[in-house]
């Protein structure tokens, strides 16, 4: 494969079984540095292959049986486009015999439909933007491969599915010791969140109690879910000690998403993850549950611009106000 790039390559592996039965190893290039961020491997299940568009309240999908492997890279290639991803993996999966079973792109797929009807791994292992992401799947003989490449604007995200054949031992994507950089690769791990004191008890409360409704910045869902990663979360411990101090006052905790897809399935996720909130913080912290309801609005109070990745970012929170009309001495 030509490369055209300045940018070192990052190799790829992946082992597909060929048709007839033979170990063939192939070797996809991508023209950036990845690093690995997660891989997962299962002996023998189904997954349900999308084959067309989300459409008339339908992700049609094709059920797929045999071992499974699942993974996710980060790729450093700031302004790269999804496509610019996605092409040199696709190229070489067909120079390898599969055969193109679908792809599509953002909202010719169906936008939040169809990447919440998707089997993707949750955040921070692999990101998907809703309204810039591509979906690509190719079988070979009983084998499937499907790609999803989705971008920030400063890393790129590959998430590969392979059904079929035998699960390796090591992970079904891997990359080359060397990053552009010149480093050795590591693995991708979420950053350490800062420990959680009085003093942002008494910050959070403060402005609570003298302005408007104050992001939760640090919270961190399931890819595809609206259940609450484990945390620990800052925000929320800060939140629920000022509650506990202050036992008359109450609060609603209200979710809000980018303004991809529907309205009607964006008022129910961010009312879900406002309830998952909820749940965290009567649950593991202990605060009184009539102290707090829990809404969702979709997209509809955005605080940037849906019409970029970072403004879509800055739109996708919970945010807490306080609903009690008087302060209790």
């Amino acid at each position: 494969m030509t490369r055209t790039r300045t940018t070192l390559f990052a190799a790829l592996a992946l082992t597909l079984v060929a048709p007839a039965g033979l170990a063939q190893a192939i070797t996809l290039e991508m023209p950036f540095a990845a690093v690995p961020s997660v891989a997962k491997t299962q002996d023998l299940t189904s997954y349900a292959l999308p084959i067309a568009a989300y459409s008339n309240g339908v992700l049609p999908t094709r059920i797929v049986e045999g071992a499974l492997q699942q993974t996710a890279w980060r790729i450093d290639a700031p302004g790269v486009s999804t496509l610019e991803l996605l092409m040199p993996l696709r190229a070489q999966l067909r120079q390898a015999g599969f055969q193109t079973v679908f792809e599509c792109e953002a909202v010719a797929c169906g936008g939040f439909d169809f990447r919440y009807g998707t089997m993707i791994l949750p955040e921070p292992d692999m990101h998907v933007d809703l309204g810039d992401y591509r979906f690509f799947s190719a079988e070979r003989g009983t084998e499937v491969v499907s790609l999803i490449v989705s971008r920030t604007a400063a890393s790129g995200f590959v998430q590969m599915i392979h059904v079929g054949g035998q699960v390796n031992a090591a992970p079904l994507l891997t990359a080359s010791s060397k990053a552009a950089s010149g480093g050795q690769m590591v693995a991708l791990t979420a950053p350490a969140r800062p420990q959680t004191d009085a003093a942002t008890s008494d910050t959070l409360g403060d402005r609570l109690l003298t302005g408007g409704a104050v992001a939760l910045e640090d919270l961190v869902f399931a890819s595809g879910s609206s259940a609450l990663t484990e945390g620990p979360f800052a925000s929320l411990a800060g939140l629920a000690g000022w509650l506990r101090d202050n036992p008359g006052l109450t609060v609603a905790l209200v979710g809000h998403t980018d303004a991809s897809g529907g309205l009607e399935g964006n008022i129910a996720l961010s009312r879900k993850r406002a309830e998952a909130v909820r749940q965290h913080l009567i649950r593991a912290e202990g605060v009184a549950a009539t102290q707090i309801e829990a809404q969702g609005v979709g997209y509809l109070s955005p605080r940037a611009s849906n019409l970029t990745d970072e403004g879509r970012e800055r739109n996708r929170r919970v945010e807490v106000m306080v609903t009690s009309t008087q302060v209790a001495p």
